[in-house]
């Protein structure tokens, strides 16, 4: 598996791997938000590209190209080469300055950082089929009211993961009853019983509980019943892209 990421042009935004952390998970006081293994390992599956620039966004909620405004800190004519309302009706369209190929049957997901929230504006999410398109494509945002919202220099704008095609449509989803799978059914029932059992101590603060402050059976990948899960990841470290 190959993502070849071509630079338009000599300068282009910055490509990085995706990074698990996220300020309003920092803000809480004991940064609890990260106990949440889904949540870090969704934020670092797939590569952040990254605002070249401080760019600030004004929509008066008109549906028109000249309804949005931009502005930057630097030089104003660096803002035509990385955004735009080519959409108009308040979608603001960013460039990577890259075109990306994948191998065949497989192309890239691309949407806002996961868990990555801006106030007034939302990630359009597209699926591209990378593995023939000789153009790049763009990352657009909706913003959600008028108003004014800012990207920083550094902030990702657009995130990209691979994705196979053809695997997807070779599914079937199949609904069942947990009790036809009495193995699976026990196992539930010692973690709910588990898990009601700690969150009645932890309401009495009962000490040891209060210390512990959270199970942590899904972090180590472990069942309740003291059995390891057979693939268990924790981290995510993807490489970063080299230049050829």
């Amino acid at each position: 598996m190959q993502l070849e990421c071509y630079k338009i042009y000599d300068v282009a935004p910055e490509i990085v791997p995706g990074r698990s952390q996220r300020k309003w998970m920092d803000d809480f006081e004991d940064r609890h938000p990260y106990r949440c293994l889904p949540l870090t390992m969704a934020n670092s599956t797939g590569w952040e590209i990254l605002c070249p620039i401080d760019l600030k966004i004004v929509w008066d909620g008109g549906p028109l190209e000249r309804n949005i405004q931009f502005f930057t800190r630097g030089d104003p004519r660096t803002i035509d080469s990385f955004a735009d309302s080519h959409f108009r009706r308040g979608i603001v369209t960013f460039h990577t300055g890259h075109l990306f190929r994948t191998p065949p049957g497989w192309g890239l997901w691309a949407t806002g950082a996961p868990n990555f929230f801006k106030d007034g504006i939302a990630p359009l999410t597209g699926l591209v089929e990378t593995d023939w398109l000789p153009f790049p494509f763009t990352m657009n945002w909706q913003m959600t009211r008028p108003g004014e919202v800012i990207f920083r220099k550094g902030e990702p704008f657009c995130f990209i993961t691979p994705f196979e095609h053809g695997k997807t449509e070779e599914i079937q989803p199949e609904r069942k009853l947990l009790k036809s799978n009495p193995e699976l059914e026990k196992d539930y029932h010692a973690w709910a019983n588990s898990r009601g059992s700690f969150n009645e101590k932890l309401k009495a603060l009962d000490s040891e509980t209060v210390k512990a402050g959270w199970q942590r059976h899904y972090m180590r990948g472990q069942k309740v019943t003291g059995d390891k899960a057979d693939a268990h990841q924790t981290k995510r470290r993807l490489k970063p892209p080299r230049d050829m």
